[in-house]
């Protein structure tokens, strides 16, 4: 079992100390109560920022502040999970790492920006990667990304057990936002774990728009490879918290339905097939 916390904080756009801080304090206290996995938000450290002045304000690179202050909390308790601003010479990156005590293990660069977004960050270079961990082989993708169907797909197809999908969910995207429960955004989290056959923590940011940027709508989430939550929707107007309990072994059982219903294999590759970096899988 790999025990996973989904850490929602309420951070405030530019306050760059105090929300790590936060972050820091809630990851030492989830690994106190048996976290081997702590997931915190998009752009945790800096806060929703799609201001340009504020972004290049609050940037810092990968080995900056929050590398080494993450890195010291996992320690040889596990991995931390983190969304910060990153500055990579003259641009700036909406990025999420994965380190245990030894630094980074995974580096990605959201790939798909959301409205204002654009205005603000590079779009991400880094593809979708995957690593073989001690809690299984991970994936990372961020918020908007997971309204495309090639993302999830391929992180599975490269073999992810378990993606993790740190966010700053906000309205925008969906006809309707309804005040309380799940979202769309965890419809689409449900259906995709489950078609293919990977397990999803996604854990958003939640805040009101005086923080100084959108309002983001929590509703953090983990589910299985069957779609079936294990935790949340947590608080779409607080803070919140869960730890759950992902059974990798589980996972990539999930890969097999019944004697003749594997879904991996039933794809018809000599009809379609899914080009990533330039290999058709």
């Amino acid at each position: 079992m790999t025990v996973v916390a989904l850490e929602q904080i309420d951070v405030v756009a530019g306050e760059v100390a105090a929300n790590r801080d936060l972050a820091v304090a809630r990851a030492a206290a989830a690994f106190q109560a048996g976290a081997d996995l702590v997931v915190l938000p998009e752009l945790a450290v800096s806060g929703y920022v799609v201001d340009p002045a504020l972004a290049r304000t609050v940037a810092e690179p990968l080995d900056g502040l929050s590398l080494a202050a993450f890195t010291r909390v996992a320690g040889r308790a596990g991995l931390v999970v983190y969304g910060f601003c990153e500055r990579d010479g003259d641009d700036l990156f909406n990025t999420v790492v994965a380190v245990d005590g030894e630094g980074p293990v995974l580096h990605y660069r959201k790939l798909h920006l959301f409205d204002r977004e654009k205005g603000v960050y590079t779009p991400g270079d880094l593809g979708l990667p995957v690593r073989e961990t001690p809690y299984g082989v991970l994936g990372l993708c961020v918020c908007y990304d997971l309204r495309f169907v090639e993302v999830l797909r391929a992180l599975s197809l490269q073999g992810a057990d378990l993606v993790i999908a740190p966010a700053a969910w906000v309205a925008g995207f969906d006809r309707t936002v309804p005040a309380a429960g799940a979202t769309r955004h965890v419809d689409s989290v449900l259906a995709q774990a489950n078609l293919d056959q990977v397990a999803v923590v996604a854990v958003s940011q939640v805040a009101g728009s005086s923080h100084g940027g959108p309002a983001t709508l929590g509703g953090s989430v983990a589910c299985d490879a069957y779609g079936e939550v294990l935790a949340g929707p947590l608080s779409r107007t607080a803070a919140d918290a869960a730890l759950v309990e992902i059974d990798i072994a589980a996972v990539r059982a999930a890969r097999v339905r019944g004697p003749a219903i594997r879904p991996r294999e039933d794809r018809r590759t000599d009809v379609y097939s899914l080009n990533y970096r330039g290999e058709p899988w």
